[in-house]
């Protein structure tokens, strides 16, 4: 029998097993990966959301564990949607933070945690998912979401890569060290690396003039990184038809709008200076006015600020 380890709560001892339950008609599976995207934190671009959907959209998929959305949610927070039909409460939608088993385009069996971040009992969430990657044999976890950045929209899209082993990313990090306001994923990478699990985290650059829109050059960045941290199977064509379709959009808006345009170019100035320092393994170039931590861990939180209103359902 799993070692089951428990949670303090006040002064009673939770069951990670008691915030979540498994179906018992599971495949056989052999080192599956364990993909996660939460809703509530940051996501530039709707990143992760696009992402989440494009996958369920398009391969087969159902849920095989619950999470007691009661015990983890504050529903005064994030205020499900009821709708009132004349005279009466005809309907509710209640918030749902499930595991699902997909397979990729070659048939291998995969799985993705999504819905709400919880809202409270971090410490119990995150081991409750440890517990279901040890009962599922899960391999690898990765998640993946959209930070807002000073880059402009007419570089390849970057990714900011970290993981619970250096082995398990590439060097291409654009920051030092920097403290941002935290998050249940964050600190389920934490907890997993602790433990001796596996885990890699996909932080994809949206320029932050377009961080309050869907950016599906980003999505299309975060399926090939997933892609290439997992070796799964993933269908990827209709959310590049999607970006080239929001690029050319986008570079009608910008064409001839003066002001826009000088943007963007100083903003080209600075990726490219950055760049190119980071091609020399110079972490930052000196001609680059690249963001400090502190100037970075403020856009955090006034990007969470815009996003969280009192009753915003993200």
């Amino acid at each position: 029998m799993l070692f089951r380890r428990h949670v303090e709560v006040g002064e009673k001892l939770l069951n990670p097993e008691d915030l979540y339950e498994l179906d018992a008609d599971l495949p056989e599976m052999t080192g599956p990966v364990l993909l996660h995207s939460l809703d509530g934190f940051v996501d530039a671009g709707s990143t992760g959301q696009l992402v989440r959907e494009h996958l369920l959209e398009a391969l087969e998929h159902r849920v095989i564990a619950r999470f007691d959305v009661d015990s983890l949610i504050d529903y005064r927070a994030r205020r499900p949607p009821m709708t009132f039909d004349r005279d009466h409460w005809s309907s509710y939608e209640a918030p749902e933070l499930v595991v699902r088993l997909l397979r990729d385009d070659a048939g291998s069996p995969f799985l993705m945690l999504s819905g709400p971040e919880p809202d409270r009992l971090w410490e119990g969430f995150t081991t409750a998912v440890q517990d279901l990657v040890k009962r599922l044999g899960v391999g690898l976890v990765v998640g993946f979401h959209g930070i807002p950045m000073g880059v402009p929209h007419t570089r390849p899209v970057g990714i900011t890569s970290h993981a619970t082993r250096p082995e398990l990313i590439a060097k291409n990090s654009w920051f030092d060290k920097v403290q941002v306001p935290g998050s249940a994923a964050g600190l389920l990478e934490l907890r997993l690396g602790e433990a001796g699990h596996d885990a890699v985290g996909l932080a994809v650059h949206v320029p932050h003039y377009l961080a309050q829109s869907a950016y599906p050059a980003a999505a299309v960045a975060a399926l090939e990184a997933v892609v290439d941290a997992t070796g799964l199977v993933l269908p990827v064509e209709r959310l590049r038809e999607a970006a080239e379709a929001t690029d050319a959009d986008i570079a009608e808006q910008v064409d001839g709008n003066d002001e826009v345009e000088k943007v963007v170019r100083a903003l080209e100035q600075q990726y490219d200076a950055f760049a190119g320092a980071a091609e020399r393994d110079n972490l930052l170039a000196e001609s680059a006015d690249m963001p400090t931590a502190d100037e970075l861990g403020a856009q955090f939180e006034r990007f969470l600020a815009e996003q969280d209103g009192p009753d915003s359902p993200s």
